[in-house]
């Protein structure tokens, strides 16, 4: 597999409305051909979150629940091990639907979802209380157990179900993580800004140990759309709503070096009126065309998401989301030029 993997496809971000995980991986199996992934509920509660889920699968790490969120722990807690339950429940119910729908006939790439190395460090408590990210060792540490958890989990999916596996990095902390503007346990003691060429290096680290391809989403205001460009990522996902003029040319550059832009076009919660498909298509077609490039851009380096996850949205308004990017999708394949 290439870059090429991410293109020119829909695909959904991850998190899904409800609690019914069977329910939830069998219509994502069944509306994206092109890219399923597996699903997350984060409405189940503590464990089923981002960062819960992926504290389950990093390696000699363990995590803990206290009022403030998640703290680093030195020995397996009972939020562990829940947050392990619900996700070996999910493979389980995700290999059953694989084979009794003979998807493994047609779908060959499956994606997966985590929390990225920058954002499990804003979000996790070290045991005295502070960030992870005000402890570069800390940090170090927290990536490499990340990176390994996240190659088997890739090697249990394959194992699981015979398919390829790309993985996607969640980085919706990472713009507060280079600005220096998350806040610390008192006004006394601020997180420090994480400095770009540090940052490049270290989400370097993480990607090019994983060996498949991988996209890193963040759909945050103000994305450092350039450090992922220059980073060992295939693929840029971002909300296109929260694009501004002075991101244009860092778009552009990530284009012109041959990446795919994976761009969230369709609202992640329920609007007060369901956009058509072509209303959906316009902000990915308008931003080719004022970045210069040509139509048959959108057919091999753009690919389309949900603005952000779903877990916010109603079901009905979930399943309408991605009908809505795979016609998007389908109309940037067959005839760009004439959008």
């Amino acid at each position: 597999m290439s870059s090429s993997v991410f293109a020119g496809l829909a695909t959904g971000i991850g998190s899904w409305p409800g609690t019914d995980v069977r329910e939830a991986t069998g219509i994502v199996l069944g509306e994206l051909p092109a890219l399923p992934h597996v699903v997350e509920l984060p409405a189940r509660g503590l464990g089923a979150d981002l960062i819960g889920r992926t504290g389950a699968l990093m390696v000699d790490v363990e995590l803990d629940v206290r009022t403030s969120g998640y703290r680093i722990a030195q020995r397996a807690t009972r939020a562990g091990r829940h947050a392990e339950d619900l996700l070996s429940r999910d493979l389980d119910i995700l290999e059953e639907l694989w084979e009794t729908g003979g998807f493994a006939a047609f779908l060959p790439v499956l994606k997966a979802q985590v929390a990225g190395p920058f954002t499990m460090a804003a979000e996790v408590e070290l045991r005295n209380a502070h960030r992870v990210l005000t402890d570069r060792g800390a940090v170090r540490h927290v990536a490499e157990s990340l990176a390994e958890g996240i190659r088997e989990h890739v090697a249990e999916l394959r194992r699981r179900l015979g398919v390829d596996v790309v993985v996607q990095l969640d980085e919706p902390s990472l713009p507060a993580v280079l600005r220096g503007s998350l806040p610390g346990v008192s006004r006394l003691d601020p997180v420090p800004a994480f400095p770009e060429p540090d940052a490049l290096e270290l989400l370097d680290s993480v990607l090019g140990s994983l060996g498949v391809p991988a996209m890193v989403h963040c759909c945050a205001a103000g994305a450092p759309i350039d450090l992922i460009r220059r980073s060992a990522a295939d693929a840029v996902a971002l909300d296109a709503s929260l694009l501004r003029s002075s991101d244009l040319d860092a778009v552009g550059e990530l284009l012109q070096a041959g990446k795919t832009l994976v761009l969230g076009v369709v609202p992640g919660t329920t609007p007060e009126r369901t956009p058509t498909w072509r209303e959906a298509a316009a902000p990915a077609v308008t931003l080719v065309d004022r970045l210069g490039f040509p139509r048959s851009t959108l057919a091999s380096q753009v690919s389309v998401t949900p603005a952000c996850g779903l877990a916010s949205a109603t079901p009905e308004w979930a399943r309408t989301a991605l009908t809505l990017v795979e016609n998007v999708a389908d109309a940037f394949g067959d005839a760009p030029d004439s959008l």
